[in-house]
């Protein structure tokens, strides 16, 4: 069985938002905020990671703006501005991706018991330079 993130690399919290719907091309494919995003040659994660890291009207700014650079849904010319909005409160909130503001354990990366372990292994690597460096009673 692959391991979990092999198959599917990305994370999940952005799903809601890259699969929204934005409208029909003119061949009458459905367009998701993923194809979209696509199309416009930007990297659909990152660009979602960005918009979601930005305050909410900023966020609406951004992708209004790059909802109106898309001219393969003909419908969406009309409307880009309220569907920017409602697709931008699909995205997951700051505080979700940055759990900055609560100041608890949730700050510390991942590997935090890997840095303690690097720390520690270097001090004892440290303390035992210094011991054998010194004259001992045996010489």
């Amino acid at each position: 069985m692959p391991a979990g993130g092999i198959l599917y690399p990305h994370s999940p919290e952005f799903d809601r938002f890259l699969q929204a719907f934005v409208g029909e091309d003119r061949k009458g494919n459905a367009v998701t905020v993923l194809s979209a995003l696509a199309r416009l040659e930007l990297e659909p994660w990152e660009e979602a990671a960005a918009l979601a890291a930005l305050e909410e009207e900023a966020a609406d700014s951004r992708l209004e703006m790059l909802l109106s650079q898309f001219r393969d849904v003909p419908e969406l010319k009309q409307d880009y501005r309220s569907v920017a909005r409602e697709l931008t409160r699909l995205l997951p909130k700051r505080r979700k991706l940055f759990k900055a503001d609560s100041g608890g354990v949730e700050n510390r990366p991942e590997n935090f018991p890997g840095l303690i372990w690097a720390v520690l292994t270097i001090f004892l690597l440290i303390v035992q330079l210094i011991l054998a460096g010194t004259p001992g009673t045996g010489q």
